[in-house]
């Protein structure tokens, strides 16, 4: 029997509930799950499948509005005939906690339908164009997004996206994340402009349904994401329809002129039994803390404030799971019903706490915003301590993404019909964040406050190419909307009409395209006609803070790796990466300590700064010494994943600059080359960069002197395996990855053309194993060779990009180059770079000829007698 729609009564009037039996037999698997939608979901039901409207839908936290994008999904699939071929739908949201979440769900429930769910949320990397060609439903952030599609006039792909879903879309207001959003979902508006303009004949369609916590201007959403039929269908859903009442709480407590965030966020910590006592109900209750060390603080304190009533075998379990912990300190707390977790705690320890408070054993559980973030841990009472917290080094507001994630944790449908979050601020901030909980702030854009990048980003793509352009490109903003509507938020007097603040706005442009033309990012004349340059499109394609470029233009051309290393990380992609107390030991050590192996260049004075410890961090990775503390570990991981970019733009920045500057040149394709490697050029470590091979592994054979892949490969497999204690064919293995390896040899020869001011010379580079590398090879496909020549007066004389590709074709590849002779001498510097493997040589008295001498016979240099460069290594350096 086919269910009946279901007569439900509100607090905001009579709904009905429609029946999942509604939709096509051949879509209801996806909501097996329920037999009725809800009433957000109903109420939607109508707008979301039967149009093809933009729709922006606002309902509370934990109301489901996940199943208003499956429904639009469903629609696109009803809309197209199959083989969903050219079916493209992107889910975005503003964390890859929330992409990883969707990922999951939805490739169990729309695989089975024939469509491909892929997740892209990494940092920019060759292969993503290939792993969204097949896939249908692509799940992104913001960040990730913006990178792909900066090239969207090159790929067709980009320009098959139907239905884009936009997640959290109030984020758009966030300081930090919201322009991105922004600019990308205009970047999509313009993509469909372009199509439709190309195909006028074809009916094509793009699709926006973003979905929001409460927010009093969602019209101005709708308005945004208008199409040519008007702005988008609102739908508004309040508070009475989600399915666990919240109760909000927002307590302030006084804080004195002379205390300081540190004092106010510690005095904090008493209160916590009394409001767990208060508002908890005797069920499992979350606080968020804003630092790790806080969280450890607070844990302690409540455990001594507070005595929970448990019944005896209640206290077995927790003695069960404390038992199976590896931290001391977490193991007596949990004993007292309290437990923490953050970042630097042991992965199998927080495995333990997620096991015990997600099965109602553990009565409170302290951690900090990146739980809400990744975990769904979903508690009875959700406390955030204090709204301030540390990033970048300064105290700041979490911003309302954080704090709408953490509040969101406030509610376990499946055992709860209430549940309630109490925020703690100080007595001075309590209305404001009255006013965030009752949704009653409004959304503003924060484009204006980024706008550098992205303008640069859209002339990249030939979207802005003169002032007129950029106050077009600004009109599909939600920028523009909102400075109509607030022009005092955004600097303008509020007396202004449109006409005013539109000359305000294309001033704002003028000034930022000033400050690109400053450092020659793109260049203007009198009309203001604006082109990219080739550093403009540097940073566009690598996707680098316009700070960052501008440290790069003061590079002078003499830099040290040293050097370059410490300007990197000046970088702004690093300000997140915050110094904390408790690291300061651990990183002071690894900077100098004459007990233990320490960074290779190490800095003066103490590690007191955040780019420091990004210096230092990068220093340990490279030199291979381990680091125990997780926290570190993980904000290593952060910082190489921005660091290959950036370095490789620093790179292609110095190359396309004038031809001086030999020095600065050779040490950023070095450096480039060691981010990608996560070693230093002349590592001994060299075997870490095969599969399969760690740290621990290639310190085995580092001990038993196979610091070359020369030495490896020369060692007989069983004794490998019994270095690395491993089994065969391990050992193979280990060799066979070498021997396909590519291994050079560059040759130079001066032509007899005799000339004062001159000389004529061949460059030779012959790949040795080429036969063996057509049949098997270990570099990726994308691996290149760099060859660069510098001569006494740090000027490049010659640069050259040698992908293995071109060079497996013949084997080999040779060129005539005309040397000016330098003032400074008749040396000359040879270096072939890999983009990819650091190698230490094997023969370091091989490894460069400098020479031009005209005679060979008589000169009295010995590596001209055969006038050739080699290495019995595999890779040159």
């Amino acid at each position: 029997m086919t269910p009946q729609p279901l007569q439900i009564q509100g607090t905001s009037g009579p709904g009905i509930l429609r029946p999942v039996s509604e939709i096509h037999g051949k879509f209801r698997s996806v909501f097996k799950e329920f037999p009725y939608f809800n009433y957000v979901q109903s109420k939607a039901l109508d707008d979301v499948l039967y149009t093809g409207k933009n729709v922006v839908a606002c309902a509370p936290t934990g109301s489901g509005k996940t199943v208003l994008f499956e429904l639009a999904i469903i629609h696109l699939l009803m809309e197209t005939t199959e083989p969903w071929r050219n079916v493209k739908a992107v889910y975005m949201a503003p964390i890859k906690a929330l992409c990883s979440q969707r990922f999951e769900d939805w490739k169990k429930k729309f695989e089975p339908l024939g469509l491909s769910c892929k997740e892209l949320t990494g940092d920019t990397e060759i292969d993503d164009f290939f792993e969204i060609q097949d896939a249908h439903i692509i799940m992104t952030t913001p960040e990730k997004w913006d990178s792909m599609t900066r090239k969207w006039r090159d790929n067709c792909l980009l320009q098959l996206v139907r239905l884009f879903l936009i997640d959290e879309v109030h984020v758009v207001k966030d300081t930090t994340r919201g322009a991105t959003l922004e600019v990308v979902v205009s970047r999509m508006k313009a993509v469909h402009a372009y199509r439709a303009a190309e195909n006028p004949q074809e009916d094509l369609s793009m699709r926006f349904v973003a979905v929001s916590a409460t927010i009093p201007n969602i019209k101005d959403i709708a308005d945004w994401l208008c199409d040519n039929r008007g702005p988008a269908t609102c739908l508004e859903m309040d508070e009475s329809h989600r399915p666990v009442k919240l109760r909000k709480v927002v307590l302030g407590f006084p804080c004195s002129s002379n205390q300081t965030e540190f004092k106010f966020d510690l005095s904090l910590n008493y209160k916590m039994a009394n409001i767990i006592q208060t508002y908890s109900d005797q069920k499992p209750t979350l606080v968020f803390c804003s630092t790790r060390k806080g969280v450890q603080q607070s844990a302690a304190v409540l455990a001594k404030d507070a005595r929970f009533i448990m019944r005896i075998e209640h206290k077995q379990r927790l003695m069960k799971y404390a038992n199976s912990l590896l931290d001391s300190k977490l193991r007596d707390l949990v004993t007292f019903g309290v437990g923490f977790h953050h970042a630097g705690v042991d992965v199998s320890d927080r495995k333990v706490i997620e096991e015990a408070f997600t099965m109602g054993d553990l009565p409170v559980l302290f951690t900090t915003s990146t739980l809400a973030m990744g975990v769904n841990l979903p508690a009875h009472l959700v406390v955030i301590k204090s709204t301030m917290h540390y990033i970048g080094g300064a105290c700041k507001e979490y911003s309302d993404a954080d704090m709408l994630q953490m509040i969101g944790r406030a509610g376990r449908p499946q055992f709860d019909t209430s549940a309630t979050a109490v925020i703690m601020t100080k007595t001075h901030t309590k209305d404001k964040y009255m006013q965030f909980m009752n949704g009653a702030e409004i959304i503003e854009s924060s484009l204006h406050t980024h706008l550098v990048e992205h303008l640069n980003a859209e002339i990249v793509l030939h979207t802005i190419s003169d002032v007129n352009m950029a106050l077009d490109w600004i009109r599909s903003t939600f920028l523009y909307i909102r400075a109509l509507k607030n022009p005092k938020h955004y600097g303008f007097s509020t007396d202004l009409d449109r006409c005013g603040i539109e000359a305000k706005l294309q001033e704002l442009c003028l000034k930022n395209l000033n400050s690109l033309a400053s450092i020659g990012l793109v260049s203007m004349d009198e009309d203001v006609n604006i082109k990219a340059t080739e550093a403009g499109r540097l940073m566009a394609r690598y996707c680098v803070a316009f700070d960052t470029m501008k440290q790069f233009s003061k590079v002078t051309g003499t830099e040290t790796l040293p050097e370059l290393v410490e300007l990197m990380a000046k970088g702004k992609e690093f300000t997140d990466v915050q110094l904390r107390v408790n690291e300061k030991r651990t990183l002071n050590t690894l900077n100098k300590d004459k007990n233990r192996i320490t960074i290779r260049y190490p800095m003066e004075g103490k590690i007191k700064n955040n780019e420091m410890k990004v210096n230092c961090l990068i220093q340990a990775q490279f030199g291979s010494i381990p680091i125990q503390e997780f926290g570190l570990t993980q904000d290593t991981g952060r910082i190489f994943r921005n660091g290959v970019r950036i370095s490789r733009c620093l790179a292609e920045f110095l190359n396309q600059r004038s031809k001086t500057g030999f020095s600065a040149l050779l040490n950023s394709l070095i450096l480039a080359k060691c981010f990608s490697a996560k070693l230093w050029e002349d590592s001994p470590y060299v075997s870490k960069q095969l599969e399969k091979i760690g740290l621990t592994l290639s310190a085995a054979m580092v001990n038993a002197g196979l610091t070359t892949f020369n030495k490896i490969e020369k060692t007989n497999a069983r004794e490998l395996e019994l270095i690395v204690n491993r089994h065969p064919p391990f050992g193979n293995q280990i060799r066979e990855a070498i021997i396909n390896l590519p291994k050079y040899e560059v040759r130079l020869e001066q032509l007899p053309r005799y000339n004062v001011a001159t000389a004529e010379i061949v460059v030779t580079v012959n790949v040795k194993n080429h036969e063996q590398l057509l049949s098997k090879r270990t570099a990726p496909d994308h691996h290149y060779v760099t060859m660069i020549i510098g001569d006494c007066d740090n000027n490049v004389v010659f640069l050259q990009k040698l992908t293995d590709l071109m060079l497996l074709k013949s084997g080999s590849w040779s060129k005539k180059i005309e040397v000016a002779k330098a003032s400074k001498g008749e040396d000359i510097n040879v270096n072939l770079v890999s983009s990819e493997y650091g190698s230490s040589q094997s023969d370091p008295g091989k490894r460069q000829c400098n020479h031009l001498c005209k005679n060979k016979d008589h000169c009295g240099h010995d590596c001209c007698e055969s006038c050739f460069l080699s290495s019995n290594s595999p890779l040159l350096n």
